[in-house]
């Protein structure tokens, strides 16, 4: 019986494969990677797919990358910041989750010492290179169409860290069992329902644009053609009749009108019904697929709306965030952790959060560093959106010297000792220390003048102060509006404040490469600049019944109060507070003259 009937089916969904042959040296995903170009079209084509790849991507990128070490290692995260850019981080997070790999172009200087760039390189243009008898990849493949490789000749590029070439690159993956070269995406049981969405709206669209039925018989009642006839007819008259992929046209040839196929009409009598439980069961599925917790993460409101459901939303968020998100970030900042490494570069990296902050679970969160770990927000009232200047920044935070505080020390800022005073008060505050009973201070980054700081302590009975202030080369016509400001004020501040000051743009354009942003308590003014940190510790005797206004108290009190300090190994150096090389250290006598690169200066500043 001749096969004189053409069914045309939909398209199936296939299972990714890896394709490796004898000839060539590397190894597909998919014929020709062919399996990229099927994720990257469920991408485009699905909807639902599309916005919630969109949206994780962001929550993953956040606000951008930062590090909460920042301050303290402000040249290494100048360094960091050179290397990645905004831009290239979000492509590779994109293709991260769309794709389930990621990948950075390395490029070296030129004695391969350091890295100087991590750029993003397309995913799907890359192919793995054959493992080695260890099961290592050492390379990967390059070439702008793996369909056509005759003319778009793939180029090795090492892996990551197995040569001395200026390019590299590192690719990273979700670790799939059986699959040794590539990964599968987190969403790969959702992919059929990705394409079955993709299909409906190819149909849909069909019947509205030819309004052809796509149970629809075409006769051709002229005589029988060749088998290859047929299919070149059928295949001419599907493209035009149907707008659709799905080819859901029967095409039979019959001898004659007598002779014609009869095929019974099936209609479809509750259609929109039909269709639309099709859509919302891919839509269930593909949330499902990506472990979305909620619809209303996505902005997909129920039955209720969203008022009503605050509490789902808010938990929602929460169980994402912990079991989806931040995985992903984890996974980013090992690989960027890696690339720092290189250069010998160690911070605390982390992306700040997009997530509203009243969905933020911080209630029981006391340190303000781990708020910001644990949150990635700055809990600072300093950090709030509104127009702020360094005049602002002085009257909100500097604090004139009270009446009853005696100065009992002062002396450059040194920074190396910083972290020994903070192990001290640090042990002092612990519970089990018996010391603790003797110090009292609270912690706050909130910035107020009249505010307890980090390095208040109270030693029996008598009250500390640390407090901080602007010191150096007297202000002349050259001086910078900063240094004149800072010392023209002649205001004391706490530390918490300092540190904060690298949040808002009080110096605008002597950050790294001009930024408007940097940190106050390294850099003070700025590259070049003349001025430094001086510390100034401060004693309150009028609870313990000492009247410090008499001179002649001021003696016998300064050195009471050194004694007692002295007494819990709050002072060191003898007698001196040290704080650290670049605190104490102006900018002008530093490596470039604080700059990142050397320059040429005319004047002094």
């Amino acid at each position: 019986m001749s096969n004189n009937v053409h069914i045309l089916n939909l398209a199936a969904y296939e299972a990714p494969e890896v394709i490796e042959t004898k000839k060539d040296d590397w190894v597909t995903y998919g014929d020709s990677n062919s399996y990229y170009d099927f994720l990257i079209n469920s991408y485009k084509n699905s909807a639902t797919n599309n916005a919630i790849i969109n949206n994780v991507s962001r929550l993953v990128y956040g606000k951008g990358l930062s590090a909460l070490d920042a301050s303290k290692k402000a040249n290494e995260y100048a360094q960091m910041m050179t290397l990645f850019s905004p831009e290239d981080l979000k492509k590779v997070i994109l293709d991260y989750k769309m794709l389930g790999q990621g990948a950075f172009q390395i490029h070296y200087d030129k004695g391969h010492k350091k890295i100087i760039k991590a750029m993003h390189i397309p995913v799907q243009l890359l192919a793995s290179e054959k493992c080695d008898e260890y099961g290592n990849i050492n390379g990967y493949y390059y070439s702008d169409n793996w369909e056509d490789t005759r003319k778009y000749i793939p180029k090795r590029i090492p892996a990551f860290g197995t040569s001395r070439e200026k390019v590299e690159v590192l690719c990273f993956k979700n670790y799939t069992p059986s699959m040794k070269y590539y990964g599968v995406v987190d969403y790969q049981g959702c992919l059929p329902y990705c394409t079955l969405e993709e299909e409906i709206a190819d149909y849909l669209i069909n019947e509205v644009q030819t309004g052809f039925s796509a149970r629809t018989i075409v006769n051709m009642n002229s005589g029988i053609p060749t088998e290859e006839q047929q299919q070149l007819i059928s295949n001419k008259i599907i493209d035009k009749l149907t707008g659709s992929r799905g080819q859901k046209v029967i095409v039979a040839f019959n001898a004659d009108e007598t002779n014609k196929t009869t095929v019974e009409s099936l209609p479809l009598g509750d259609a929109p019904e039909h269709y639309e439980f099709l859509s919302s069961e891919c839509l269930r599925k593909i949330m499902l697929g990506h472990q979305i917790t909620s619809p209303l993460l996505f902005g997909i409101a129920n039955a209720n709306g969203f008022s009503s459901n605050a509490d789902e939303l808010k938990n929602s968020s929460i169980l994402y965030s912990n079991m989806v998100i931040k995985p992903m970030q984890e996974k980013i900042i090992d690989v960027l952790d890696q690339i720092l490494a290189h250069n010998g570069i160690a911070l605390k990296l982390y992306f700040k959060t997009l997530q509203p902050l009243e969905f933020t679970d911080h209630d029981k969160i006391e340190d303000e560093e781990v708020k910001e770990e644990e949150t990635g927000y700055s809990f600072s009232k300093d950090n709030e959106e509104k127009e702020y200047n360094l005049d602002d920044m002085i009257a909100e935070i500097g604090q004139d010297v009270p009446d009853n505080w005696l100065l009992v020390d002062e002396s450059e800022v040194d920074y190396d000792n910083e972290e020994n005073l903070d192990a001290i008060i640090e042990k002092a505050n612990s519970p089990k220390s018996l010391l603790s009973k003797a110090y009292e201070f609270v912690s706050t980054g909130v910035a107020r003048s009249n505010a307890k700081s980090k390095q208040d302590i109270t030693v029996d009975g008598i009250k500390f102060f640390t407090r901080y202030r602007y010191k150096g080369k007297p202000a002349n016509s050259k001086t910078r509006d900063f240094c004149s400001k800072m010392l023209s004020s002649n205001k004391i501040y706490r530390k918490e404040d300092i540190m904060q000051m690298r949040t808002k743009p009080v110096n605008k354009g002597w950050g790294a490469k001009g930024a408007d942003t940097y940190s106050i308590w390294l850099y003070k003014g700025g590259g070049s600049c003349n001025h430094f940190w001086q510390r100034e510790v401060y004693v309150q005797f009028e609870d313990a019944g000492l009247n410090i206004k008499d001179p002649r108290n001021k003696p016998k009190a300064t050195d009471a109060s050194i004694a007692k300090l002295e007494k819990y190994g709050y002072y060191t150096n003898k007698g001196k507070m040290m704080n650290g090389d670049q605190v104490n250290q102006k900018p002008r006598t530093m490596k470039n003259r604080g700059f990142l690169e050397p320059k040429e200066f005319t004047t002094p500043i």
